[in-house]
């Protein structure tokens, strides 16, 4: 057990679109992310998908509404369902999902991320 600092992991990276694994619980992993400008359309079918803005604005577009989510705002992303993240300016998100989940879903691209990237 060790304490983790989530601004220093912050610091340690400064990429966009490219989740990075500061810790598991059973079969989950904790992501930070930075992100700006838009993402692409996706949807995981396995499973459910936790945003937590921790610094920041963000949106996510559905197909008949966006949300926006401000620092200290978390939504869970039911699986199966399609979306498409955004920021206007950079914002700094903790994703919680499976280990192994592919940060584009199906819809593989020039974003897609390196899978288990650690911190």
């Amino acid at each position: 057990m060790a304490i983790i600092n989530l601004a220093d992991k912050f610091s340690m990276f400064s990429d966009h679109w490219s989740p990075k694994v500061i810790a598991e619980m059973n079969d989950y992993q904790f992501k930070l992310v930075k992100i700006e400008g838009e993402f692409v359309w996706h949807q995981h079918e396995d499973t459910d998908e936790v945003f937590i803005v921790m610094n920041g604005t963000m949106h996510i577009e559905f197909d008949d509404h966006t949300l926006t989510l401000e620092a200290g705002e978390m939504v869970v992303v039911s699986k199966g369902v399609r979306h498409k993240p955004y920021a206007e300016d950079e914002c700094c998100v903790m994703l919680v999902e499976p280990r192994g989940v592919v940060n584009t879903g199906e819809a593989e691209g020039e974003l897609t991320a390196e899978n288990d990237v650690w911190i």
